[in-house]
């Protein structure tokens, strides 16, 4: 299993495999950093999430979703629901070694025809205000990932709510793979705007696509300044939409350049950097699907890894 197969990337438009991360505009200078020990397996847990999320949801309801729900056994599950077709699997509940309330998304199964078809929408529009109070218009995003979002995001904050009554917390994770990562974006700035200003919100994310223009970049960077974007190796999905249709990443990029091995780039994406995506994969041609699945530190993500 993976998401955005290549495949689908043969059916999009040509303009796609030449200038999949171009826009006009020069790009910028920036210095990178290397990630400790430390700090890479500190995303682990987050990363089984992700995975757990590709699990089926009578696992998920029991967490009995073998390793990725062994990471994380202390993890209580309180809402599970989609289907991986019309509605990705989703997954919130409460991790007492975190201390945080998890909001998990499913990525994007190629063999469910409706998700494709979200994949392949790559129209933008506005963001509803009723979802997000006080956004502008002019702030614009992937439709297809909008509307995707917008199927789970009132079921999903009521349960976050009650969550943070009952648990007593402040924090809340949200995490999410490749169109699972686009939802987890948008959630991430979602329950920024609905939530007390009091709770922590952080977002990791693994393998996604751009999800917005740069107004929506800009908006997550002014919001959501706990957001980690983790690409892996020569992954084509993160250059994805192009940045010559307008779309662009916010902060957080972290790129794992192999095995225990990973640097963080600051910024939006649009830097010169070697070591950051943009420039490691300057067209889909030039990148490995193959890298989308992993391994992130070791753990791979996808359907057939739900073991």
């Amino acid at each position: 299993m993976m998401q955005f197969n290549l495949s689908l990337f043969l059916g999009v438009t040509a303009t796609l495999f030449r200038a999949a991360s171009a826009a006009p505009g020069a790009l910028q200078g920036r210095s990178v950093t290397a990630l400790s020990t430390s700090d890479l397996s500190s995303l682990a847990p987050f990363t089984q999430f992700a995975r757990a999320a590709y699990c089926s949801t009578s696992k998920l309801s029991g967490w009995s979703c073998g390793a990725a729900c062994a990471a994380n056994s202390d993890f209580q599950p309180t809402l599970v629901g989609g289907d991986g077709n019309a509605i990705q699997i989703y997954f919130v509940g409460f991790s007492p070694s975190q201390n945080s309330i998890i909001v998990a998304h499913e990525g994007t199964d190629p063999t469910q025809l409706l998700s494709d078809l979200t994949d392949l929408n790559i129209l933008m529009g506005s963001l509803s205000t009723t979802l997000f109070p006080g956004v502008s218009s002019a702030v614009q995003v992937h439709a297809g990932f909008r509307d995707e979002h917008a199927k789970t995001a009132p079921a999903i904050l009521a349960e976050v709510k009650r969550l943070i009554s009952v648990k007593g917390t402040t924090n809340v994770a949200i995490v999410g793979h490749s169109l699972g990562g686009a939802l987890a974006e948008l959630d991430s700035l979602f329950l920024t705007l609905n939530l007390p200003s009091s709770i922590s919100i952080k977002a990791v994310t693994y393998g996604t696509p751009r999800v917005g223009a740069p107004a929506f970049a800009a908006l997550i960077d002014s919001k959501v300044p706990n957001f980690r974007r983790i690409n892996n190796e020569d992954d084509i999905v993160p250059i994805v939409p192009g940045r010559f249709l307008g779309f662009q990443h916010p902060h957080g990029e972290v790129h794992i350049l192999s095995p225990g091995n990973a640097v963080s780039c600051p910024g939006d994406d649009d830097a010169t950097d070697a070591q950051c995506q943009i420039q490691s994969v300057p067209n889909v041609l030039e990148g490995n699907i193959l890298n989308h699945l992993g391994p992130y530190e070791g753990i791979y993500i996808g359907t057939l890894f739900c073991t």
